[in-house]
């Protein structure tokens, strides 16, 4: 029998929600913070405990759900009650004038109507429901009839609410609006991916449509996307809201149910209005934090809307006013190559620096070899650059007509600039690489990983110091930097003996980091924050995870055959398990907190359950907690060692699997039934 919950703490509860939510709104959507980290952080840890003591506690729009506790198996497919089309696209003020001549056509008794003109966010369309004020479902635009299920994702992104500002919701709300990477967050992932050596996004849209996909929520909190509400629908009624009739007035119902909208729009009466709109945030655009790409005009009447319809492919109201993509001619002036921690070896142009976007640009990446033979560049060319997603320039063409006769070809270089070994490219690789372990280059991004944040988090052991360290030959690997003392130190430029001891104090309380954030610091390739999270509370030690194979590193949650594999590899190198051996012998944390041993004296000791779908009365908490109260296992994969699959509604790619497999399925009374009948005996 569930404990009763004291009313005082029923309170309580309610209280620290409504306080961490209006702190929330504050923060991510009026940009006017008014509750400091520090006491935001005690009051949502006071409600965790709370829940975490008492479940019944725990409602769909607390602070403490906007993150999953286990990754998704896979994406369902949802159609919409209304179709999510994309905007038909004008990119210049003639084409936008014959838009006005075919809406007009349809509507000849309207002559001239009011628009509203917006910034056009270059992210990924959503659609939002909301049943009596809480969120329900979050889906992506698809192909506009239909999108994918990503609540968990969505519910991630602090800007959404999850639950509507006002006491009287309708009983169905449908929120449309733009899902977007920040320019700052944007260059930090690509950032992050470089010094992993995972491929770059593009632009931001790409990177916001990647990250909605992802499968562990988790990830997708990390990378903190934003939201911008722009269409509100409400197809069974107003509750306690008044029926907007304009656009405009769509919008500031937006606002008062707790969304972020866009502040920079007008409205406009006439077509000069709108050129003039679209012409000023063109020479302003760059200053914003996010990204732009044009501007959307919408007849501001609803019910002009409504009789204008849609065509196949568009709404006939709207359209996209776009900017074309700003490009500038420069000179080559040389090639460089940069090595990564990896030993990934990227060509970079040397460019006469020129204005771009706003910004000075003097380099672009080249990408990899495959890119340099596809532009067949010469030092000297004059080539076009532009910005990919208006953040990364790149160079895009060259100008042959204008080549110097005597033009020298680009090209990558056969041996490491850094240490002189031989470049290897792997057959199934784009990437050229420098294989030296010893590589200077290689161990100074290791050792810049390793003391970096999300790692060890060496307070005060930057950039500067490692390249010290390196040149002075104090350090050849992350394990040298435990034998370092002040002594050491000192000769070091702008070293007093203050600041040695601080550098050596924070070098030594790293061995106290945990396990996960060890596994992240190594730098396995592929090996993000999260994954080594995941593979940490599985394989809680070290030595378990250099015993596993592929296979059993794959079966992990969120745990790709890519990753499995790299993981695998990197402990079968000599000299990674010769670093992992003078890791121990330096006291760092190798192994995690030991699970709790299976008792045999449990009728389920010993069994595996898996769940599937959605069960008829019980919640997947629940269904886990009654199987670990009998000694069961539950895990997120289906493999060879499950003893059971119980299956609910929707089941998804388990039950494929575990009936390829011949495991025993489960519904939900075969479970309560077998764990009903294991108990009397």
């Amino acid at each position: 029998m569930a404990e009763a919950i004291p009313d005082t703490l029923r309170q309580r509860a309610v209280e620290l929600r409504s306080q961490l939510q209006k702190a929330s709104y504050a923060y991510y959507v009026l940009d006017a913070p008014d509750l400091p980290d520090e006491v935001y952080d005690r009051l949502y840890r006071q409600l965790q405990e709370l829940e975490n003591q008492y479940p019944d506690l725990i409602t769909p729009d607390s602070p403490t759900q906007r993150i999953g506790e286990r990754p998704a198996s896979q994406f369902t497919a949802i159609e919409h009650n209304i179709p999510l089309y994309s905007l038909e696209n004008a990119f210049d003020l003639d084409e936008y004038r014959q838009w006005e001549v075919r809406w007009q056509r349809q509507a000849p008794d309207i002559n001239q109507a009011t628009v509203v003109a917006e910034l056009k966010i270059d992210g990924n369309a959503l659609a939002l429901t909301y049943e009596n004020g809480l969120l329900t479902k979050g889906v992506t635009r698809g192909d506009g009839v239909s999108g994918e299920d990503i609540t968990q994702n969505i519910r991630t992104i602090r800007s959404i609410p999850l639950r509507l500002q006002i006491e009287n919701p309708p009983p169905r709300v449908e929120v449309r609006g733009e899902a977007f990477i920040p320019n700052d967050v944007f260059e930090r992932i690509n950032a992050d991916r470089q010094a992993n050596d995972e491929a770059l996004f593009a632009n931001p849209r790409n990177a916001a449509a990647g990250t909605l996909r992802q499968l562990d929520s988790r990830v997708v909190a990390q990378r903190r996307l934003d939201f911008f509400a722009y269409t509100l629908l409400l197809p069974e009624g107003t509750g306690g809201l008044t029926l907007p009739q304009t656009q405009e007035e769509s919008l500031t119902i937006l606002q008062t149910l707790g969304f972020k909208v866009n502040p920079n729009r007008k409205l406009c009466p006439v077509t000069a209005d709108v050129a003039q709109f679209y012409d000023d945030w063109d020479q302003t655009r760059t200053e914003l934090p996010y990204l732009t790409d044009g501007v959307v005009v919408k007849l501001n009447d609803l019910a002009l809307q409504e009789r204008l319809g849609f065509t196949q492919k568009f709404p006939r109201w709207a359209i996209a006013l776009k900017y074309p993509a700003e490009e500038a001619p420069t000179i080559l002036k040389d090639m460089t190559v940069q090595v990564g921690r990896t030993g990934a070896v990227t060509p970079v142009a040397e460019l006469a620096p020129v204005q771009l976007a706003g910004t000075t640009v003097a380099r672009a990446t080249l990408h990899n070899a495959d890119r340099l033979a596809e532009l067949n560049l010469h030092k000297g060319d004059t080539v076009i650059v532009r910005k990919a997603g208006e953040i990364i320039p790149e160079v895009v063409r060259v100008l042959f007509d204008l080549r110097p006769a005597d033009a020298e070809p680009c090209r990558l270089p056969t041996h490491c600039p850094e240490c002189g070994e031989k470049l290897v490219r792997p057959v199934d690789e784009a990437v050229t690489r420098c294989i030296n372990p010893l590589c200077p280059a290689i161990v100074r991004g290791d050792l810049i990983h390793w003391t970096s944040r999300q790692a060890l988090d060496i307070v005060g052991l930057g950039e500067k110091w490692v390249q010290q360290l390196l040149e002075q030959r104090l350090v050849r690997s992350i394990a040298d930097l435990y034998d370092l003392t002040v002594e050491d130190l000192l000769p070091l430029d702008r070293m007093g003996q203050q600041l040695a001891q601080k550098l050596i104090d924070a070098i030594q309380a790293s061995k106290s980091q945990s396990w996960s954030r060890v596994l992240f610091g190594l730098g396995i390739r592929h090996v993000g924050a999260v994954n080594a999270q995941l593979l940490a509370q599985e394989f809680y030690t070290v030595d378990r995870l250099a015993a596993a194979d592929p296979k059993e590193i794959e079966a992990v949650y969120g745990i790709g055959p890519e990753i499995a594999y790299s993981v695998h590899e990197w402990f079968q190198s000599s000299a990674n398990q010769q670093l992992i051996t003078r890791l121990k012998e330096k006291k760092l944390n190798l192994e995690g907190p030991p699970q709790e041993p299976e008792t045999t004296d449990r009728p389920m000791a010993g069994k595996t359950f898996v769940l599937t779908g959605t069960l008829p009365t019980l919640s997947r908490r629940e269904a886990k907690a009654k199987i670990e109260e009998s000694g069961g296992k539950v895990t997120g994969s289906v493999s060879s060692k499950t003893s059971y699959v119980v299956v609910g509604i929707d089941a998804g790619s388990k039950l494929a699997k575990a009936e390829k497999l011949g495991i025993q399925r489960l519904s939900e009374d075969d479970l309560l039934a077998l764990l009903e009948k294991t108990a009397s005996v």
